[in-house]
Formats: C-alpha cells, sequence, structure tokens
C-alpha cells in the first residue's frame, strides 16, 4: 500500500515550524512496509486542503493528515476531511469526557470553544488523546484509508503509535516486522557494496541500508502471520550480516552507540569520565542523555582552551607548547589525567580541529581521540574529511571516542 501525508497548518508554509511529523510518521509507516510518495503541506485554508484531498485520493491507499485539530475557528481539518468524503459529524461523549479530564487534572479552565474537539466522522474509530485534548480518529471511504491526526508532534506521534499502528496493522492478515543492525565505522556505499548481492536475492525477508549522520544502519524486515514467524524468518539473515561486518556491528535493536556502551559500563561496574576539547561537551551530552548515566558516568571537563587545558587537568604548559593543543601527546594525556582526577575507571580524551578554519598547523578535521584505562592508553588518529562541517566533525570524534570504549569493554583491538 502507498501513503501520502498532508500536514496542515500555515505556521509550517511560514516555516515557524519544522515538520518533523511527516518525517517521524515516514519512518513509522515504512517499518509497516508503508510505502510513503508523497508529503504535502498546505495551509490552514478548508478550499487549498479540500483540492489537496481530492489529488491525494487519487493516488495514494492511505491518506494521513496530521494538524487543524485544536479549537479555534481556523482548524477546520476535521470539517475539511469529513466533507471531502461525504461523512457527517458526530458528538463523541467519551471524547468530551477526555477533554474535560485533560483541563480538570491540569487545574486549567476549559472553554466552551472545546468541546466542539468531540466531533468525528460517522463511522470512524476514534483515538483518544492521551497527552493533549484533540481526539483522531480513521475510517475507510471512497477506497480510502483516512487517518486524522493532531498537529503537536508528542500528541500526533503518541497517537500514532498507540491507536494509528494497530489500526494499519488490521488491514492486513499478515503484518511487517523489522529488527535494526547497528554499525559504526564503515560508510554506507561500502556496506552496500559487500552485501549488494545478497540483498537483490533477498525477498523476504528484506534487508537493506539506511545511512545516518555518523554511522549505518541495517534493517531487516519480514512479513508474516506471528512476530515469532518474523523472527525465525529474520534470525538467519541477522546472523549472516553480523558474522560478515564482525566488531563494526555495535549492536541489534539499540538506539544508539553511547546506549550500548551505557550498557555495557553497568553490566560490568565500571565508570568513565571525558576530557573534551574540539567536541565541547558532545561526549557527556549524548551519555547524560540517557537515564541512568550517573551510575556509570563520574563527569566531563571541557577544556577549550589551552589554559583550560592547563589549569583544570594539569596537562603539561612544555608540552602543549613543543606538540601543540591537536596532538597525540596532549590527548593522552587529556584521558589520563581525567581519569586521575575524577577516580573513573576509563578515562577519554578528544583534541583536534573541527573547522571551518585551520589552527595553522592542522588541516582541519584532524582529530586525536584517546581512552585510558589505568594500564595503558589508546589513541585513534583521525583525518576527517574537511569536507564535513562543523557539526559532523565533532559528532564523528565523540563516536569514535564511544567506539573506543565500546571496544575496550568488549575485548576486541581498540585502535586498528
Amino acid at each position: 500500500m502507498n501513503a501520502e501525508i498532508i500536514s496542515v497548518g500555515t505556521e509550517l508554509l511560514l516555516g515557524n515550524i519544522v515538520n518533523t511529523n511527516a518525517r517521524d510518521l515516514s519512518v513509522m509507516l515504512s517499518e509497516l512496509g508503508i510505502n510513503v510518495y508523497w508529503h504535502s503541506v498546505v495551509g490552514d485554508n478548508p478550499e487549498r486542503l479540500t483540492e489537496t484531498l481530492r489529488t491525494a485520493k487519487a493516488r495514494a491507499d492511505i491518506i494521513i493528515t496530521t494538524g487543524g485539530l485544536g479549537p479555534t475557528c481556523d482548524d477546520l481539518t476535521k470539517q475539511t476531511v469529513a466533507r471531502a468524503f461525504g461523512l457527517e459529524l458526530y458528538f463523541d461523549e467519551r471524547a468530551e469526557r477526555e477533554i474535560e479530564d485533560f483541563f480538570r487534572r491540569g487545574s486549567l479552565i476549559m472553554t466552551e470553544n472545546n468541546r466542539q474537539q468531540a466531533y468525528l466522522p460517522v463511522g470512524c474509530t476514534p483515538f483518544y488523546n492521551t497527552c493533549g485534548t484533540a481526539p483522531g480518529c480513521a475510517f475507510f471511504a471512497q477506497g480510502t484509508h483516512v487517518l486524522i491526526l493532531p498537529g503537536p508532534p508528542k500528541e500526533c506521534l503518541a497517537m500514532m503509535r498507540c491507536g494509528g499502528l494497530d489500526y494499519l496493522r488490521s488491514l492486513s492478515g499478515e503484518q511487517i516486522y523489522s529488527r535494526n543492525i547497528h554499525l559504526f565505522g564503515l560508510g554506507e556505499s561500502y556496506v552496500e557494496s559487500l552485501l549488494r548481492e545478497r540483498m537483490n536475492t533477498l525477498e523476504n525477508p528484506t534487508l537493506a541500508p539506511y545511512a545516518r549522520e555518523v554511522e549505518v544502519r541495517l534493517r531487516v524486515t519480514a512479513k508474516a502471520s506471528s512476530r515469532e514467524a518474523a523472527e525465525e524468518m529474520m534470525a538467519p539473515v541477522i546472523d549472516e550480516v553480523c558474522r560478515k561486518l564482525g566488531d563494526c556491528v555495535y549492536g541489534v535493536d539499540t538506539d544508539t552507540l553511547e546506549n550500548t556502551v551505557l550498557g555495557l559500563l553497568s553490566a560490568q561496574g565500571k565508570t568513565v569520565s571525558a576530557a573534551e576539547s574540539c567536541t565541547g561537551g558532545l561526549i557527556a551530552k549524548r551519555v547524560t542523555d540517557l537515564p541512568g548515566a550517573s551510575s556509570v558516568f563520574l563527569g566531563g571537563v571541557t577544556v577549550y582552551t589551552n589554559e583550560a587545558k592547563r589549569l583544570l587537568l594539569g596537562v603539561d604548559a612544555d608540552t602543549l607548547r613543543e606538540k601543540s593543543a591537536v596532538s597525540r601527546e596532549v590527548a593522552v594525556q587529556l584521558a589520563e589525567k581525567v581519569r586521575g582526577k575524577l577516580g573513573s575507571d576509563f578515562g577519554l580524551g578528544v583534541t583536534g580541529v573541527a573547522g571551518p578554519d585551520s589552527d595553522g598547523i592542522h588541516a582541519v578535521g584532524t582529530v586525536f581521540v584517546s581512552l585510558a584505562d589505568g594500564e595503558r592508553t589508546y589513541v585513534r588518529e583521525l583525518r576527517l574529511s574537511p569536507q564535513y562541517d562543523r557539526g559532523k566533525i565533532r559528532n564523528l570524534a565523540a563516536s569514535h571516542a564511544l567506539d573506543m570504549l565500546r571496544r575496550r569493554l568488549t575485548n576486541l583491538p581498540v585502535v586498528k
């Protein structure tokens, strides 16, 4: 089946709000095996929305609208969609109670115009809002499945997960299941070349690469009558891919590299600290974004200048002067000294040139990443492309530090 996502809101056209709903819904639909062929954005205008719906009906099996379900006079998505498909609206008493409860829980004053949100198309499957007021719904009419979802991303995605996905899964006797293999250290084109022949021969399950900013994800997808049957079909493919790609695979169905590292540290009862120069605290941020990080991450120091490196960590002034801040020798001291000062099992250090300008000595993209474990200090010297922007160089440097720690915790070669 193919789908079109119609995002409603003048604020989207003006650029005041980034349309993250379309991106996130597309990811969810792809995991169900539903192809998203079109994204449309239309302002809060019934005539233009009607025209957009007419076009979508002619080319999509599934239409998903987001936005325009609020209580104000310009929130006309529900009425316009119902009219376009020849449906009347009815007053849903449960939706009214849910809206009243929302205001009561928040000690907020409910105005009469909030009640208009409780109107839904006749014959629909209601989706009640778990974190807002506007209900959504799904219905089948004129040969098309239509899902109406609210605009605020938190509400939209929660409703899709709690109601929309189940509705879409029910459209087929078979369901789509996916698992994700996460890699760091190999490029998408190289991974694709290694697996191209195998990917071309697979039909069910399928195997496809997806590039992220600094890593690659491989998705294995199977269509089956049950999750158990799908898992059985996917397992040999996952095993085959993991054997072929070896220690560049850092996890299956894990969210991020830092998530894998945090799990390893927790399981082994180990701790880490970080001293960061060019990454500006990015390692610390990525780790502490995760719940439970406080049990394994003892702290981070952003030592951006030579003086900060010297005063806060005690990096040797002669080494800074003779070798420069961007050097193997300084990277070693960063990892060793932060480990010693914070008393962690491991210390990470990063120093380099993230750009856009050179430091006058090293090319943009020159980075030294270090790991100290009390017995030995490892260093990776990176020569990242100067065509990468500053953010990508910093993110890659942080990922290399986390990857070194992952390898050390799993007894893999830390520096290849």
